[in-house]
């Protein structure tokens, strides 16, 4: 009762719920709340520090800022039914979410043009020819009906968050690229989604997440540029449940050299062994691959992790 107490204390002020009404719609770092709400930094830090250690918001670190969002469990829950109560056309509070989404729209502004100016390719499936939706309706297809968590290791401008958004309870996606997370959190609030799908920055073989957190882990289009794929999959592997999924999209082996070079390959696509290896060094069993043609083949890896099993740390090789 004293936690439920002490939760209710710290949502019972006005700038406080204005702030929980905004993050249950997204990531923000202090900066985009002092431009929404037009407070200063050092009032709006006090508000969020005591929501933080209410329990009714999450902070995660990511370089220099830190961004707010709801947490999952308990403390997220009551939120929205805090929240629901709260009148839709409350004049504050829709002039709160006008400003957020101008706000969002400018950030991806600036991030597309940054990645157009610096040349970057973000969405290699396309710029590969590799039949994007084909891909898409085969990951749904090696999907369950409902997932509780889902996580998507470089998850990129958040493409698969989207796509398995209806299906997903929570989704989290995880990259080391600043200006990627920008575009991914900027398409998950256009499109309604930043409620129950979240990125944050982290590195693949280190992931700031618990052990046995997530039903199922996706990594696709990421394991052909990591230096040690076997420890990525063993990350991977480490916060998925007993019995979770894992799914592995990626080229299968070719013999297109000038892939390491223009497109900085470390490794000219996987065969089945390679996987099943890395798979049951991860504590994972390797399901049956999906391939679908085009003009570099592209395969599908699902495994099942294995209960009572833990991953072994791989050694690095290069």
């Amino acid at each position: 009762m004293d936690e439920l107490l002490a939760q209710l204390r710290a949502a019972a002020e006005p700038t406080r719920l204005r702030l929980l009404a905004l993050c249950a719609r997204g990531a923000f770092c202090v900066s985009d709340l002092c431009t929404v709400l037009g407070q200063s930094q050092p009032r709006l830090s006090r508000h969020l520090k005591l929501l933080v250690e209410a329990g009714l918001l999450e902070r995660v670190p990511e370089g220099a800022n830190a961004y707010f969002q709801l947490p999952p469990g308990p403390g997220a829950e009551l939120v929205r039914l805090v929240l629901a109560r709260l009148p839709e056309d409350d004049p504050l509070l829709a002039a709160d979410r006008r400003a957020a989404v101008r706000l969002a729209a400018e950030r991806a502004r600036v991030a597309s043009e940054a990645f157009r100016r610096d040349g970057a390719d973000w969405d290699e499936i396309r710029a590969l020819g590799l039949p994007a939706e084909a891909i898409e309706q085969a990951f749904l297809a090696l999907l369950p009906a409902a997932i509780p968590r889902f996580l998507d290791i470089g998850t990129g401008t958040g493409r698969l968050l989207e796509l398995v958004a209806d299906r997903a309870r929570q989704a989290v996606g995880v990259d080391a690229s600043r200006d990627m997370l920008a575009l991914a959190r900027a398409r998950l609030a256009e499109r309604g989604l930043a409620g129950h799908c979240t990125v944050r920055q982290a590195d693949m073989y280190r992931l700031p997440l618990p052990d046995g957190g997530f039903d199922v882990v996706a990594l696709q289009m990421v394991l052909h540029y990591a230096e040690d794929p076997a420890a990525a999959l063993a990350e991977a592997a480490r916060v998925l449940r007993p019995e979770g999924l894992l799914i592995v999209t990626d080229l299968a082996a070719h013999e297109r050299a000038e892939l390491l070079t223009a497109q900085a390959h470390r490794w000219p696509g996987f065969d089945d062994a390679a996987l099943a290896g890395w798979f049951g060094g991860a504590g994972c069993a390797a399901l049956a691959p999906v391939t679908l043609a085009g003009p570099l083949a592209v395969r599908l890896w699902p495994a099942r992790r294995l209960p009572g099993l833990v991953a072994a740390p791989a050694a690095l090789t290069f």
